[in-house]
């Protein structure tokens, strides 16, 4: 069975192409979401086989949402558009296959017949934005947007991912891997990237780690592993 979930922010498009997969028994819809914060919650949880993303989203597009993605996940993508000018070459090279909108039955039929003749893949990561414009967040079931240079820092504890602002704290799905390597947040312990931006002084420990004073008087530690290149990206190390 191929778990499939669907990423568009059109009710009637994901409720038609639901429809189109009710017709082949190997394709077990998992879900349905209409924006990219409801998508990474279900993809976290479910690791889905397939994919179906639409390309043109309001604020996080299909595009910058393959950039939040785990590339280590292995996930056959479809894009679904209306628009020919993304069916490129580089799509078929980099994802599983796309479909135009509306979506014809027989291209549907194809499409899934190429996605079960090979293994799922992370080819996508190829077309993926090398950064990311806004970090999908929720507190409780309201969703937020964060640009990530309004974060001050980003820490992991068993309850989850938390984003701190000037403003709140808030939740994301995204892992301080993905926001390491596609933000400017730099990594100053296994649990906490911090935004350069908001580093008032460092305390240099004897013990070899240390501890960030944020600009609005929050500590953040510093491991011994990451206090040096910390150090070096600040210039403070000769």
């Amino acid at each position: 069975m191929i778990s499939t979930l669907i990423v568009d922010d059109e009710q009637s498009a994901r409720e038609e192409l639901t429809e189109l997969l009710k017709k082949h028994q190997d394709i077990s819809v998992v879900g349905q979401c209409a924006n990219a914060v409801d998508a990474m919650e279900v993809i976290v949880k479910l690791k889905p086989d397939l994919i179906f993303l639409d390309i043109e989203m309001p604020r996080i597009s299909g595009m910058e949402m393959l950039a939040m993605i785990d590339p280590d996940y292995a996930v056959d993508i479809v894009f679904v558009t209306a628009y020919d000018n993304f069916a490129l070459e580089a799509f078929e090279k980099n994802v599983a296959d796309y479909v135009l909108k509306p979506i014809e039955e027989q291209r549907l039929d194809l499409c899934l017949d190429k996605i079960r003749r090979h293994s799922k893949s992370n080819e996508f990561s190829k077309l993926a934005p090398s950064k990311l414009k806004h970090l999908p967040c929720f507190s409780g079931k309201i969703l937020k947007v964060v640009a990530p240079n309004d974060v001050d820092y980003v820490y992991s504890d068993l309850s989850g991912i938390h984003i701190v602002t000037a403003d709140e704290v808030v939740h994301s799905h995204l892992s301080l891997k993905i926001m390491e390597e596609k933000t400017d947040l730099i990594r100053c312990h296994r649990q906490y990237l911090i935004n350069p931006n908001s580093i008032a002084e460092i305390d240099v420990f004897d013990a070899g780690n240390g501890e960030i004073t944020t600009q609005r008087q929050k500590k953040v530690p510093i491991s011994r592993r990451y206090l040096r290149p910390l150090k070096e990206f600040l210039g403070f190390v000769s």
